[in-house]
């Protein structure tokens, strides 16, 4: 399993009310959600990301409440992979379970920059800054959560298994 594409950075404590603002915590669809992804820290992130993009953040993405809109937002929203020095671990939590593939990776986090093209190999779990040449040892992805982010998250993964 592998993503590419072009980097969003964004800094430290990246709450769940920024990703996706409570006032839009009605809507159900995925893809109504990501119409407001990231609206309150960058207005024009839904409107410039494409398809396999990546978020490259600092310490403790996906603090505040424990909401799945957050995840589900990012994910609709046609980003491939977070990457993190740290995630919050309900964050963590319902990002795997939602199928969004998440990697802790300090030393990425830090020294990729906005707009940089990235590859990452999620069986391996190497970063690759293409823009920069440089290559960062990520954590790779146990074959059960690999299953569990190609069938889509937790719950098709479990009704495939019926």
């Amino acid at each position: 399993m592998k993503a590419h594409g072009h980097v969003f950075k964004y800094g430290d404590n990246v709450d769940t009310d920024v990703i996706i603002p409570a006032r839009h915590l009605a809507i159900t669809d995925p893809k109504g959600l990501a119409e407001h992804c990231m609206e309150d820290i960058d207005a024009d992130f839904i409107k410039n990301v494409q398809e396999g993009d990546i978020i490259v953040a600092r310490k403790n993405f996906g603090c505040g409440s424990s909401r799945e809109h957050a995840p589900i937002a990012i994910k609709a929203s046609g980003i491939s992979c977070v990457i993190a020095e740290t995630f919050a671990r309900i964050f963590y939590r319902n990002a795997i379970n939602i199928g969004l593939p998440i990697i802790e990776c300090p030393d990425a986090a830090r020294e990729i920059e906005a707009g940089d093209e990235v590859d990452i190999d999620f069986d391996t779990g190497i970063i690759r800054d293409i823009t920069k040449g440089t290559q960062y040892q990520g954590q790779a992805f146990p074959p059960f959560m690999q299953e569990l982010i190609q069938a889509g998250g937790l719950v098709n993964y479990t009704n495939k298994q019926k």
